[in-house]
């Protein structure tokens, strides 16, 4: 049984229901919950998953973050300290800080969109803690040859050169028939904008299961989940880059149940 926290419409939840999780939701703002509130059981869920409020840490923020985002972070690491799940899988924009939680190993790694069959250009941050310390593994199919959709929140734009709305679901792994009754335009295009595109979530849910089964293979050392073959240690020139940014980086501080603020380690847009 899997925790979803902050769940919005909870696109990230689908993905892991479409793979045979059985998903429970956490309160969520849209439906009068507060995270601040709220005291999950111990050692009842398998697994935490969840994409705390991302503002403070997006790269279009014009204004200086409040602070919110930080404070949403550690109410998530605090739900998992409470909880003991055997994993737990937070989810973010590439400038998000780097958890950490005691008895946990993480993995942080990018996902973009197109590399799991959207048309789309968006690149999210994950971090996947387990006790056991298997990492993911990730089966990408790149479609950067492609032509590919600009960021999905980055299109909602005016009323006039706004995408649609079937077109708009799709390119989230939604059906192009997908409503939410009774809320407004503006509501509709944010609910399933800030979602995690279902094949995505699929694919988290699948490296998830299958942790047993890959398990041993090489992998390359920046822990974004692709097989190395031979002498190799990076899998792609990006992830060389991210590991010459982690060398460089000095200012990573950490302890139990905290946030790094270390976003600087992982590069955007490009990887």
């Amino acid at each position: 049984m899997v925790l979803s926290l902050f769940p919005g419409i909870d696109l990230f939840g689908r993905g892991f229901e479409a793979e045979g999780f059985r998903v429970v939701r956490g309160p969520d703002p849209i439906f009068g919950g507060d995270i601040e509130y709220f005291h999950p059981p111990a050692e009842r869920f398998d697994g935490i998953i969840g994409g705390p409020p991302c503002q403070d840490f997006s790269q279009a923020r014009r204004s200086a973050p409040d602070g919110h985002g930080l404070e949403m972070v550690a109410q998530f690491v605090r739900c998992v300290e409470e909880a003991q799940p055997e994993w737990f899988v937070m989810e973010n924009t590439p400038r998000v800080p780097t958890v950490t939680v005691p008895g946990y190993v993480i993995q942080r790694f990018n996902l973009r969109a197109d590399e799991f069959g959207l048309r789309q250009r968006r690149n999210r941050a994950f971090q996947f803690g387990s006790r056991d310390g298997r990492p993911l593994t990730f089966y990408r199919t790149d479609l950067r040859d492609e032509p590919l959709e600009p960021c999905c929140l980055a299109s909602e734009g005016t009323r006039s050169g706004r995408r649609s709305w079937a077109d708009f679901c799709e390119l989230q792994g939604l059906p192009r028939d997908f409503d939410l009754p009774g809320w407004s335009i503006k509501a509709k295009y944010r609910a399933v904008g800030n979602g995690v595109p279902i094949p995505m979530g699929r694919a988290v849910a699948i490296a998830i299961k299958e942790r047993g089964v890959t398990h041993g293979c090489n992998l390359c050392v920046c822990d974004c989940g692709r097989t190395v073959f031979g002498k190799r240690t990076h899998a792609t020139p990006a992830c060389r880059k991210r590991m010459e940014r982690r060398r460089r980086d000095t200012a990573a501080v950490t302890g139990p149940g905290s946030v790094t603020p270390a976003a600087s380690l992982f590069p955007s847009e490009d990887e």
